[in-house]
């Protein structure tokens, strides 16, 4: 038995499959990150134990100021997409653009997302080499060639979601207080222990 408002035959727009995110990092961030707090920690931590006097509370304000904003810059960065939304989580923030609000992905000296209304969004996590943007421009103003696989796929999922119920709706911002909640506590440590020293 068919329900009235669907025919016979015609496919079930609720049991198409749905797909997770496509999920975009850069690798050579990931990787300094990771070299990034392991030196910081192994100098930090041998301060922290070792040091005499003050440097251990000034190497721990330190660490707590310093540890967040290398994750920030280089763990955090990330864009995901599927067929209604671009989420782009930058170092401080979290930009959430349905596809019906976006007129373009691009790649000029950084990669960004433009809304309808002239917006731009960078993302962080799909970085533009110098050296492939000289390449582009010599070679008649092409976009830069590492990222022209991951703006070909965004810009299909956009081609495919400007008129989409779902991919409407309104940009959203959240900034990552999870990042600068840390950031602030250790610059005012920090800030304390340098006055009152």
């Amino acid at each position: 038995m068919t329900s009235p408002d669907k025919q016979p035959g015609a496919p079930d727009p609720s049991s198409e499959p749905t797909y997770a995110d496509r999920v975009y990092r850069s690798s050579m961030g990931i990787a300094g990150g990771v070299i990034l707090l392991a030196v910081g920690l192994w100098m930090g931590g041998d301060a922290v134990l070792r040091g005499e006097g003050r440097t251990p509370w000034v190497a721990a304000a330190l660490l707590v100021l310093a540890v967040p904003l290398v994750v920030a810059f280089t763990f955090r960065p990330a864009v995901y997409a599927n067929a209604d939304r671009l989420r782009i989580r930058n170092p401080f923030r979290t930009i959430e653009l349905p596809w019906g609000t976006v007129a373009t992905v691009r790649a000029t000296y950084s990669t960004e997302a433009v809304t309808q209304d002239g917006t731009k969004y960078q993302l962080w996590a799909v970085p533009v080499s110098l050296r492939e943007r000289k390449k582009a421009v010599r070679a008649g103003g092409a976009e830069p060639g590492g990222a022209q696989r991951t703006l070909g796929e965004l810009r299909d999922l956009a081609e495919g979601g400007e008129h989409r119920p779902s991919a409407q709706g309104e940009p959203r911002v959240r900034w990552a207080y999870e990042i600068l909640a840390p950031v602030g506590a250790g610059l005012a440590a920090l800030a304390v222990l340098l006055v009152t020293g």
